[in-house]
């Protein structure tokens, strides 16, 4: 019990133990305030174990040594001198070389009006001084600065926080008594640690806050950067610039290089130190082939570098250990703070009353001073003074002391004057104490106006970050929900840039420069999405990783990017080639894949809703195989797959011909290819327009045929349209067909009749002139009033409306939609949907036609 109640558990007014609160008061009865001198902490130390404190001269030095240190406490209640530490877990210099004082803190919020009979006193161990039970302390000190503690079968671990949030707790508790728990986390958001970091979502801080138990993950900050080296290559090195909360720096670089050692961490090349007196920096250099993000989610795995802070809110309320809420904790605090402030009127009104009774007796004595000034002149001696002057005046003993100790030059008129006013100002303040007395609301008032002195003067920004994990109020409730295009080059480099960086061009003109790629690298991936989508990223061996689209760094029309290796933990040799993204995780929706060597599965989407941050595998591929496309479709759905010599199949995605599997299952095959062919897309199209065109007449579809000498027709921006459009044919949706030479048509989906799986499928499009070697491109379903963005293996985008694009049927060549430089070639096309809310796309630029555009 005398471990629990007397050494190991912090009270929960003042929120010290009795060791912390005896170095404070035997400080303040030395004078030690922040504007005096530095004075040894042997002399401290010293006065502590001779008055207040029978234990070991360690056992103090330790807990004074504590209170100095800027990365133990939020706000050091000790300014110290000399060294006393580090985060490297050094040890401090002797007491007999360190000096200190209190803070200012300290001495405004812990230790004002002590004299003022504001908390108990109490005997000291040998019963020759008093020190007092706890310190009329004005702010919440115990969740300012936390605790930690073992006792006897039970133990405190309280997380610091920052002193604007706790004061704006407190006050919102002052105006609204009934404050919950919940109401409470919007003022107060969580633990502040003095050394930073982030703190990994909000339950653990809820379960904490709510139960008084919870465990608080933190995380370092870790940033990944490109180290130049003279001489040599660059190389990517992880910067760590704040530690999790009581990590040992030194400990922590030890681990690693243990870890490095026996290989349980691979790509670390170097490890240094190079923080100073700016601050923290660990430099992890990583070897050439080593892939940041993995190595930094080991480290996260591995190391202290993420860490859990187990809140155990245990404290002493009236010497008893409870387990407390944070509502709780503000209470105790308040009804603590309510009394002192009670206790402290008291004492003032005591102390102004006992002045004003002398301060009566003398304007007696100025009333009848001359037969005063006679009596006293005849009395024998002062005690006979003192009682002529009680039995005829009616005094007291102390106002009749009082005017016998009175000076000469105090029967001054003008001094007369003095006593007459202080009597009077006395009697306001008595009234007002009173007052204060009478009304609980005035001592709020003073609570309130205390605090909020405190907060201007002393509070600090917070360290330590507050990141949201799912379920929490998060990014994507502070983040406008805007299309955006996602870029990813063939080296790696990927970027996010607004969809109105691009407004709608005429067919057939230059379109705008997207990326500043290098000679050797292309852009491979093009896509559009809303910046809340999840996008699913899956590679070439049938791994899925999954990003936000907000998480993607955005760039401009002319950077690279960012290398998506710092993003994902993808291997070197690893290619990304299919983007998916995904606004929600349906039951009713299915992932479609399509292989290089001709596989195709349908899986569930909602199996890829919880994608861990290695990846998980979306398909099992054959030796030499490759997963090239995925696409999200419904079971009434239809397929569309095309292949590079301009020949396509369509199917339906029912059950019968198309059979959900599993996420590591192979599939079956999709299309017949003649020799030297390979697919190049695959498009989903949807069983409402399905429904629509599967009626359509064999007759309609004949009138949309281009003529018998279609392949000799000279088709260019300027020419008309050569084909007739029929009525349903003209309303869509059709099939976008794009060469990589630059031109392309929209053809009914009517004219691709539904087929079994595995045929050979009809022709999607003839090219302009076989001599060029043009090849299909893509192939999508578009509706009339969706927009396309077309772009180039050397970063050239084109945006443009698709009813610019001509109608023509299957075996037709087309119509030029961009203007390509030599050696230039169309790689890819996303379909710009329009918006929610039905309005127009953008205006054609006018006079675009034909501009070179920069």
């Amino acid at each position: 019990m005398s471990v629990i109640v007397g050494r190991a558990l912090p009270d929960a007014r003042d929120g010290l133990k009795p060791v912390h609160r005896r170095i404070l008061y035997a400080m303040h009865e030395l004078g030690l305030t922040h504007d005096r001198p530095f004075r040894k902490c042997a002399r401290v130390v010293g006065e502590v174990l001779g008055k207040y404190h029978p234990h070991g001269d360690t056992a103090v030095y330790d807990a004074l040594v504590r209170m100095a240190q800027d990365f133990s406490m939020r706000s050091p209640l000790i300014e110290g001198h000399g060294n006393f530490g580090s985060v490297d877990n050094d040890p401090p210099a002797a007491m007999r070389y360190t000096e200190s004082r209190l803070q200012a803190l300290t001495t405004n919020a812990l230790l004002q009006d002590i004299e003022s009979e504001t908390v108990d006193f109490a005997s000291n161990f040998d019963g020759s001084q008093q020190e007092p039970t706890v310190l009329p302390a004005r702010v919440p000190q115990l969740l300012l600065n936390g605790s930690s503690g073992i006792a006897v079968g039970m133990a405190t671990n309280i997380p610091p926080h920052n002193l604007g949030e706790l004061i704006d707790g407190l006050v919102a508790m002052i105006h609204n008594p009934e404050i919950t728990n919940a109401q409470l986390m919007q003022y107060i958001h969580g633990p502040d640690f003095p050394t930073g970091a982030t703190i990994l979502g909000t339950s653990g801080i809820r379960d904490a806050y709510m139960t008084g138990r919870g465990s608080i993950t933190m995380r370092g900050v870790a940033n990944i950067e490109t180290i130049e080296h003279r001489g040599r290559p660059d190389r990517e090195a992880i910067i760590i610039t704040e530690l999790p909360y009581q990590t040992n720096k030194a400990a922590l670089i030890e681990k690693i290089a243990e870890l490095v050692n026996d290989k349980r961490i691979e790509g670390i090349a170097d490890i240094r130190d190079e923080s100073d007196r700016d601050g923290m920096r660990i430099v992890i250099e990583l070897k050439r082939d080593a892939y940041p993000r993995v190595v930094l989610n080991n480290l996260y795995k591995q190391t202290p570098i993420q860490a859990n802070f187990g809140a155990n809110m245990l404290a002493l309320v009236n010497g008893e250990p409870q387990i407390l809420t944070i509502g709780q904790f503000l209470q105790v605090f308040l009804d603590f703070r309510i009394e002192a402030i009670t206790r402290r009127t008291r004492y003032e009104l005591r102390k102004a009353e006992e002045r004003d009774h002398i301060l009566q007796g003398l304007l007696i004595a100025l009333s009848h001073l001359d037969q005063i000034i006679a009596t006293i002149r005849h009395a024998a001696d002062a005690p006979t003074a003192k009682g002529e002057l009680i039995t005829t005046y009616g005094l007291s003993e102390g106002q009749a002391d009082a005017i016998l100790q009175m000076q000469l030059r105090r029967l001054t008129a003008l001094e007369a004057d003095k006593i007459r006013n202080e009597h009077e100002d006395l009697q306001v303040q008595i009234a007002d104490l009173q007052d204060i007395l009478a009304k609980r609301e005035r001592i709020l008032e003073i609570i309130e106006s205390e605090v909020t002195s405190l907060r201007e003067r002393f509070a600090t920004p917070r360290r330590t970050l507050i990141t949201h994990a799912e379920g929490d109020l998060g990014d994507t409730d502070l983040i406008a929900n805007e299309k955006a295009i996602i870029l990813l080059t063939k080296q790696g480099y990927i970027k996010r840039m607004p969809v109105n960086t691009f407004e709608a061009q005429h067919r057939a003109t230059r379109g705008k420069a997207a990326a500043k790629v290098k000679d050797d690298d292309t852009v491979e991936h093009f896509l559009t999405c809303c910046d809340h989508d999840s996008v699913l990223f899956f590679s070439d061996r049938g791994v899925v990783y999954c990003l936000r689209a907000y998480q993607i760094p955005v760039g401009s029309r002319t950077s690279r990017g960012t290398p998506i290796v710092q993003m994902l933990p993808i291997p070197r040799e690893e290619k990304i080639t299919s983007i998916v993204p995904v606004d929600e995780f349906s039951s009713e929706e299915y992932l479609v894949m399509l292989t290089k060597g001709g596989n195709i599965k349908k899986t569930a989407l909602e199996a890829f809703s919880n994608i861990r941050s290695n990846g998980l595998i979306a398909i099992s591929l054959e030796e030499g195989d490759q997963l090239r496309w995925v696409r999200r479709a419904k079971v009434e759905d239809s397929i569309l797959v095309g292949s590079r010599h301009g020949m396509a199949i369509h199917f339906r995605c029912t059950h019968d011909q198309l059979r959900p599997l599993g996420r590591a299952t192979r599939g079956v095959k999709s299309m017949k290819l003649k020799k030297g062919d390979e697919l190049v897309g695959m498009d989903i199209l949807p069983a409402a327009i399905l429904e629509t065109f599967a009626a359509a007449s064999e007759v309609e579809a004949e009138e949309i045929e281009a003529p018998d000498n279609a392949d000799n027709i000279e088709v260019d921006t300027e020419s008309e349209e050569t084909t007739e459009v029929s009525e349903t044919a003209s309303v869509g949706p059709w099939v976008l067909v794009i060469t990589m030479g630059g031109y392309g048509k929209r053809v009914p989906v009517a004219q691709f009749r539904l087929q079994n799986r595995a045929g050979q499928g009809l022709m999607a499009t003839k090219f302009k002139n076989r001599k060029t070697k043009d090849q299909l491109a893509t192939l999508h379903i578009v509706n009339n009033d969706d927009e396309i963005m077309m772009v180039t293996n050397r970063g050239i985008i084109i945006r443009q409306a698709t009813n610019a694009i001509s109608i023509q049927s299957r075996s037709a060549t087309g119509v030029r939609v961009q203007r390509l430089d030599e050696d230039d070639a169309i790689t890819g096309v996303a379909i710009v949907p329009p918006d929610a809310e039905g309005t127009e796309v953008a205006e054609v630029v006018e006079g675009a036609e034909g501009a070179e555009v920069e």
